[in-house]
């Protein structure tokens, strides 16, 4: 079994990945949901950053030097995404994330962890990603401090779903800002490994649910 196909199965373990009908916040009818903020112990946040760390040395190597997450999903997700690269890779590297609102007392700021310096090669640490908002954020945020390079936007899954125009939004973040976006599954994915496969007795993806993502994905996604 490989990483994806292990990481697909720590999804459904925690409850993340569920099948069924679901509206999502842009109010479009889905056959499947991701919630993020289900990975609730030690262990399936310790999992969930050796695949975020798997994912980036493979598409990355050691192309990059620091690792931001935007708040709040952001900030689980970037930590231990640090520390697995630290533990399996020996990659020591520094991370940060922002704060909602600025700290005028104190140390101050609107960073949290390493302060970010000209050059950097950041990777932007995030679940999934929708319409882009969070990120285009953070891209204003991080070039107000320092001439930073934003190399990549890692998220845990590709919902492969147009964004603003007939592009993923992951494709229209490539595109118009020329950031690499990787991710550690997308849809196709997780339908081609869990298709009729039994998952602790039972099959969650059954034809009629491949039928609907199927649909789905003829009305909102792309090739």
């Amino acid at each position: 079994m490989n990483y994806k196909q292990q990481f697909i199965e720590l999804m459904l373990e925690a409850g993340v990945l569920t099948f069924g009908d679901f509206t999502t916040k842009s109010g479009r009818k889905t056959p499947y949901f991701i919630n993020t903020g289900n990975y609730k112990t030690g262990d399936q946040i310790a999992r969930l950053g050796s695949f975020y760390a798997t994912c980036l040395k493979e598409s990355l190597g050691q192309e990059f030097d620091l690792l931001y997450g935007p708040a709040y999903k952001g900030i689980p997700l970037t930590i231990t995404t640090a520390i697995s690269l630290s533990n399996q890779y020996n990659l020591n590297l520094p991370y940060c994330f922002n704060r909602k609102e600025k700290k005028d007392h104190g140390e101050g700021g609107s960073f949290i962890g390493y302060r970010p310096q000209h050059n950097d090669r950041i990777v932007i640490v995030e679940d999934v990603i929708t319409a882009g908002t969070s990120v285009r954020e953070s891209l204003i945020l991080l070039k107000s401090v320092a001439e930073v390079d934003i190399k990549a936007v890692i998220v845990s899954v590709d919902r492969m779903e147009k964004g603003s125009g007939e592009k993923t939004t992951l494709q229209e973040l490539e595109e118009t800002y020329g950031i690499k976006t990787i991710a550690i599954v997308n849809i196709h994915e997780i339908v081609a490994y869990l298709y009729n496969k039994e998952i602790n007795g039972q099959v969650l993806l059954t034809d009629e649910i491949k039928k609907n993502i199927e649909s789905y994905l003829e009305l909102y996604g792309t090739n």
